[in-house]
């Protein structure tokens, strides 16, 4: 089984309202299924905004590929393992010297 990753498409503030629409359409009508897409506003007044769409798709054959090499096969139980053991470390909070 494959993992999701997020996707994310931008689309610039300059952009005419009949021009949105069908770029809104075309990308419902090509989302993936269990996509859970979501659409933002993001950006300020000196960067300028955009609106993104966010959605939730398959890994590419060649992202699989890649992840399989650099996570160098470890299992998700492994991970756990790990993490429950990182968990039990003790360690002391020190206060902060201001000067």
């Amino acid at each position: 089984m494959t993992r999701r990753v997020k996707d994310f498409i931008d689309i610039s503030e300059f952009t005419s309202l009949d021009d949105l629409i069908r770029y809104l359409e075309t990308i419902r009508d090509n989302l993936p299924a269990e996509h859970e897409a979501e659409l933002k506003i993001r950006g300020d007044d000196v960067f300028g905004r955009r609106l993104t769409i966010t959605y939730f798709r398959d890994q590419t054959p060649e992202e699989v590929e890649v992840e399989s090499r650099y996570a160098g096969g470890m299992e998700d139980a492994n991970i756990e393992a790990l993490q429950r053991k990182l968990d039990e470390v003790p360690y002391k909070l020190s206060k902060s010297k201001r000067g």
